[in-house]
């Protein structure tokens, strides 16, 4: 049950609040007030999506308003951001892979949002498991097989990625291993896996849901996870580091953002119920069959992590020189 807000009485005991703190105290107190907006700026389906939906269910049993995932979709998300970072609605809620702070200033020529200020990091909700994988034709086993074969057969291999962070963790750790790869574009990721099964790529990394059918199909070999943990719908699959190969851990993290100037009493709030849904064993359950893990924390814990992963993408930008869209 919530604590109810008496600001006049505490003031007029001398406890010292503000009027700000206590207006501020008292809006979080009554949020939300009608239906809560839940922005996903991947499509339906997605890992992302499906964690959205399962923590919008239950927080609006929480909160006894709907709460409403909309999709808005393109440009790897970019859009979707944007439109929150417009709307300026204090009943709508950004829910999004850290990629648009963590990636995106090193990666888009122009992003028309501010990364600091306009997307309040309020709670990680879930880690998406992300994944390195070699068509089975090649005879490629292990992440070290890969780097023996590609050091004795340069400019042979070709390579390809999904969105976010894995076009910058490929190229860096090609350009760390002192690899010749050629890269590949492709404007659709399925068109991609595609061809990965077929041989017509060596090397793809995309997250685990999109290409776990290709690989228990017997097309495709996942070489390690990106994460710092093993995926519990793969675990034979070994991360990266226990690969060898560090500078490829990367946790997909995605959770729920806030608006500019977002009440830090509000945030919290909000904060406390995201890792109250998160603690109940039904909801891990369900985002497992997603390819996905728990994690949830305080704001400042998700900030913290979305600034380490920024100052390693800049780490590997940096080496890499310019890396485009």
């Amino acid at each position: 049950m919530r604590t109810i807000v008496f600001c006049t009485g505490l003031l007029a005991l001398g406890l010292g609040l503000s009027l700000a703190e206590c207006g501020s105290a008292a809006a979080a107190e009554a949020w939300p007030q009608r239906a809560v907006t839940l922005i996903v700026p991947i499509g339906s389906g997605s890992g992302p999506d499906l964690a959205a939906r399962i923590y919008a269910e239950q927080l609006a049993a929480r909160w006894k308003h709907p709460v409403v995932v909309e999709n808005r979709t393109g440009a790897e998300g970019l859009i979707g951001v944007t439109s929150f970072a417009a709307t300026h609605d204090d009943h709508t809620l950004l829910f999004s892979p850290a990629a648009p702070i963590t990636v995106y200033p090193f990666t888009q020529e122009k992003i028309t949002y501010d990364p600091a200020l306009d997307l309040v990091p309020i709670s990680s909700a879930a880690n998406t498991f992300g994944v390195i994988a070699a068509t089975a034709s090649a005879n490629v086993h292990t992440l070290s097989e890969l780097v023996r074969f590609a050091t004795a057969h340069p400019g042979t291999l070709n390579w390809a990625s999904g969105g976010g962070a894995f076009p910058v963790l490929l190229a860096g750790f090609a350009k760390s291993a002192n690899l010749d790869l050629t890269r590949i574009s492709y404007r659709q990721q399925n068109l991609a896996i595609q061809d990965l099964a077929e041989g017509r790529i060596q090397i793809f990394a995309s997250t685990l849901t999109a290409l776990l059918p290709v690989a228990q199909a017997g097309k495709v070999r996942l070489l390690a996870v990106t994460n710092k943990t093993r995926a519990p719908i793969a675990p034979d699959v070994p991360t990266a580091i226990e690969a060898g190969h560090p500078e490829l851990e990367f946790d997909g993290l995605t959770g729920f953002f806030g608006w500019r100037d977002m009440p830090a009493l509000l945030r919290d709030q909000i904060a406390s119920d995201v890792r109250a849904v998160a603690a109940d064993p039904r909801v891990a359950e369900r985002l497992a069959t997603g390819g996905q893990i728990v994690h949830a924390g305080t704001s400042e814990e998700f900030a913290r992590a979305i600034e380490e992963q920024r100052t390693r993408m800049a780490a590997i930008v940096r080496l890499l020189g310019k890396v485009g869209p």
